[in-house]
């Protein structure tokens, strides 16, 4: 017994002594304090150093720990319901404001902007979110945003011109694009690798629902009326989440150890499986400061390999997501199934779309336990593909009719939904270093609200240029290019640590097909 603990003791002396103190700049006592601290806590957890390592099959959290985690993940629904609100109200607000006895009747240039402005204030929401999170924390964040949100709903309820409703969806957008990231980053982090798919996917289930809840309410009520009461769920989100721990991943990278050991017992139910995981971020973090990389800035930390590859395949799918039209379906929904044809009611076929997306991101998310990233995200852009290419040809031949013209839209948005539609936010949750994650997560929404803002605002111009033959045309090409973009570069993450994902873009993979060439047969 005195041989084990001796041992232990020893490892943790090893450490300790291993981990160089900070050296000493214009933060010296901040830097002092933060290794006293680190001192501290690394002493406190005596069998830390001697836990084994996590295995594939092992039960990692118990089943306390696993239900805070599912608990917390639902404060965040709320929210991300919430954020649903304002993509579907345009939806169901401009076929009521285009009505002769609308009190802000509105034509079709004006239709536009209600609908896109949104996408325009989001990225500036985005842009600041990854500083906000990074200085107060995710959780934090999150509550930030509900300000915002519950404004923008009340200047629209209560708008008596144009420029008020605008201003409105600006704010709400604001508000969308300060919460976006942190929510994936958030249930990233809090999350174990046997359960962090299907918990960073569950906010699109409540998203789609909260698309869902607008579209019905629209067809039974005012607009204003549906504004009010969107009000609802980012009010009991806010309260929510003062009962959820703040991310430890965040906790321990700002030196607070302690409050990160007990967020993570919280999280996993177990206090040697809590140690077992913070004593690894602990030291992957005093790896980076014993290289040097802490004092690295930020943007040429971007430039370098781990995180540039990550970086740039984010965006490009992210770029060909939106040129497939996930998102314009979703704004348009009325408008697209009315000019694609066919014998179903537009407004009964855009509910349809909502409800088939809601059930599709559930079975999505169930699916994420079981099957691999990639082959969910495969079937997903050739079933978008096909779909889409199918309807372009359809159209070709004449205006549509019949049931077919609805039934591929509805088609299309199951195969997008599938995997196109969760993808971005499992990417940037679990894709990105532990160092960037963060910052570089807000920067992500921002471009790709501000791509989404053109390419929403230009939709109308481009459906009068090329027609409904030539949209469908591009969502197919964009769709094929993203399944073969996808193929070759996204790495397989199900079952994988944070830790681990990272360690795989330290290595000089480029091409997944390629990796066991380059890792010597050591995947992911």
């Amino acid at each position: 017994m005195k041989d084990s603990l001796s041992k232990r003791d020893g490892a943790h002396e090893a450490m300790l002594s291993q981990s160089p103190k900070p050296v000493v700049k214009s933060k010296e006592t901040k830097s002092s304090e933060e290794y006293e601290a680190l001192q501290s806590f690394l002493r406190s957890i005596s069998s830390t150093a001697t836990l084994p390592p996590y295995v594939k099959g092992e039960t990692y959290s118990s089943v306390r720990g696993v239900l805070n985690q599912c608990l917390i993940t639902c404060a965040v629904l709320i929210l991300a319901a919430g954020a649903g609100h304002p993509i579907g109200f345009s939806a169901v607000a401009l076929p009521q404001l285009r009505k002769e006895n609308s009190t802000l009747r509105i034509d079709d240039d004006m239709g536009s902007w209600i609908a896109s402005i949104h996408s325009a204030a989001t990225p500036l929401g985005s842009m600041l979110s990854g500083p906000i999170m990074e200085a107060i924390g995710r959780k934090r964040t999150l509550q930030v945003s509900t300000l915002p949100l519950v404004i923008g709903w009340i200047l629209i309820g209560t708008a008596s011109q144009h420029a008020l409703l605008l201003l409105g969806r600006v704010v709400c957008g604001f508000a969308v694009g300060i919460l976006a990231a942190p929510s994936q980053v958030y249930l990233g982090e809090i999350s174990e690798p046997r359960l962090r798919g299907l918990l960073i996917g569950t906010p699109f289930v409540a998203y789609s629902l909260g698309v869902l809840y607008v579209y019905a309410l629209g067809g039974a009520l005012a607009w204003r009326s549906v504004a009010y009461l969107s009000i609802l769920l980012p009010t009991l989100a806010f309260v929510a989440l003062c009962f959820s721990p703040e991310s430890p991943t965040w906790l321990a990278r700002r030196g607070r150890f302690h409050d990160a050991m007990a967020a993570m017992s919280r999280l996993r139910g177990d206090p040697d499986t809590a140690q077992r995981e913070l004593h690894e971020l602990i030291s992957a973090r005093e790896k980076e400061k014993a290289c040097g990389e802490e004092t690295i800035r930020f943007f040429a930390t971007v430039l370098r390999p781990p995180v540039l590859k990550p970086l740039l395949l984010i965006n490009a799918f992210n770029m060909l997501q939106i040129l497939s039209g996930s998102y314009v379906v979703i704004f348009y929904a009325v408008d697209i199934v009315k000019d694609s044809g066919g014998s179903l009611s537009p407004h009964l076929a855009a509910n349809a779309s909502a409800l088939v997306r809601l059930i599709v991101t559930i079975l999505a998310c169930v699916m994420l336990l079981k099957i691999t990233r990639r082959a969910l995200v495969l079937v997903s852009g050739i079933g978008t593909a096909v779909c889409t290419l199918g309807l372009a040809f359809l159209l070709s031949q004449g205006p549509g009719s019949g049931i077919t013209p609805p039934a591929l839209i509805l088609g299309y948005v199951a195969f997008n939904t599938l995997g196109f539609f969760l993808l971005p936010g499992l990417m940037i949750g679990e894709l990105l270093p532990t160092k960037v994650r963060g910052l570089c997560g807000g920067y992500i929404f921002c471009l790709f609200n501000a791509v989404l803002f053109g390419f929403t605002k230009l939709y109308p111009v481009m459906k009068n240029s090329i027609g409904m033959t030539g949209v469908f045309g591009l969502f197919g090409a964009s769709a094929t290019l993203a399944t073969i973009v996808l193929f070759l570069l996204l790495p397989e993450t199900k079952g994988k640590s944070l830790i681990q994902i990272e360690q795989y873009y330290q290595k000089p993979n480029i091409l997944w097909v390629t990796r066991n060439k380059m890792d010597n047969g050591q995947s992911v």
